[in-house]
């Protein structure tokens, strides 16, 4: 991705890479991500997150769908070893919860590509607010995530084995609604590898 934008831009590889660095760490800095990146709070858009999701998939009770993505930067000089991801290639691990209208709703990108998605999402403060009810989020509310994540109350994931029917319609319900993180990830590296500048 970034060789080919820097043949594109006249830029070198660490030029580029730097420019996505700077962009990420714009896009994440707190003064921008509260204006545009927001769980809701109210319970009026909590109940419509809820009937989008059940529309895509079945799934009662969903108001966000997450999981991790891996961004492609130069080595660095330090730490080098720690950005190396379980791919073999140098990566920032970057969290995303979405809405069911792919709006990001919350946004991690700070951790080494060797960081797993469970340890980003423990340390995030979007697990503080839901283990310790900080958000207004009614019982029966749901983030759905794969199966690198523990099993919460709020945090529901695909069963490994599943046993009869109940279980196996669960687990296409849950992949057909957890599917918006993944077309949403699609759809943000798509606009990173084909910058409009």
């Amino acid at each position: 991705m970034q060789l080919c934008n820097s043949d594109d831009f006249g830029l070198s590889q660490p030029a580029i890479s730097r420019a996505i660095s700077q962009a990420l760490d714009a896009l994440t800095a707190w003064d921008i991500l509260r204006r545009f990146v927001h769980f809701p709070v109210n319970p009026q858009e909590i109940q419509r997150m809820k009937v989008e999701f059940s529309r895509v998939g079945g799934f009662p009770g969903v108001v966000g769908v997450i999981d991790g993505t891996h961004i492609k930067i130069v080595a660095p000089k330090d730490h080098e070893e720690v950005y190396v991801n379980r791919k073999n290639f140098h990566s920032i691990n970057v969290q995303v919860l979405f809405d069911a209208k792919y709006q990001p709703r919350d946004i991690v990108a700070r951790w080494p590509g060797s960081t797993h998605d469970a340890r980003i999402l423990r340390e995030s403060g979007l697990w503080q607010a839901f283990e310790n009810h900080q958000l207004p989020i009614p019982a029966g509310s749901y983030l759905l995530g794969d199966s690198g994540y523990p099993c919460k109350r709020w945090l529901l994931t695909p069963y490994l084995r599943p046993q009869g029917e109940y279980q196996e319609a669960y687990n296409r319900a849950h992949k057909q609604t957890r599917s918006i993180v993944e077309r949403g990830i699609g759809q943000i590296k798509t606009k990173v590898s084909r910058p409009s500048w």
